[in-house]
């Protein structure tokens, strides 16, 4: 399932990429661009926008509340999205790239001397040429998702 997500909802959209779901995100993007971004390239719309989710026929999700884990419970209740996916840690959570695994080597000059040291799994986006790895931020993404 892919999703274009409104500016409302900046947080949920990277925690969507994180999750490994293809989800566009524009802050600079109207209703009539995303509408067309929604058809041209079949997604489903998420927005807080009461007056958005009014329009007949396009594929929307109105989320109500403002508090992130409310957001993705409502979303996994209307799309039936899986918070616990294994395709987690799949995209860049900047840019929407699915990202690829790299070998240690390969990301020593741009990742921080005690993480090359302590970690061997790194993953690689070639769009930002940013390198990410399965830290802290990892274990409490996993820990909030199973809470939820």
């Amino acid at each position: 399932m892919k999703f274009i997500v409104d500016s409302m909802l900046g947080k949920l959209a990277k925690r969507l990429r994180l999750m490994g779901y293809d989800t566009c995100y524009d802050t600079k993007a109207d209703d009539h661009d995303i509408l067309k971004i929604s058809n041209d390239e079949d997604r489903f719309i998420v927005t807080r926008d009461t007056q958005m989710a009014k329009i007949r026929g396009a594929k929307i999700f109105l989320i109500r509340s403002t508090d992130l884990n409310e957001q993705l419970k409502e979303l996994s209740k209307f799309a039936k999205i899986k918070l616990d996916s294994k395709q987690s840690f799949s995209r860049c959570p900047e840019c929407n790239t699915p990202v690829k695994e790299v070998s240690k080597e390969e990301v020593k000059k741009i990742v921080p001397e005690f993480v090359y040291k302590t970690l061997d799994k790194f993953s690689y986006c070639a769009k930002c040429k940013k390198a990410y790895w399965q830290g802290s931020h990892y274990e409490k993404l996993v820990k909030e998702l199973k809470s939820i």
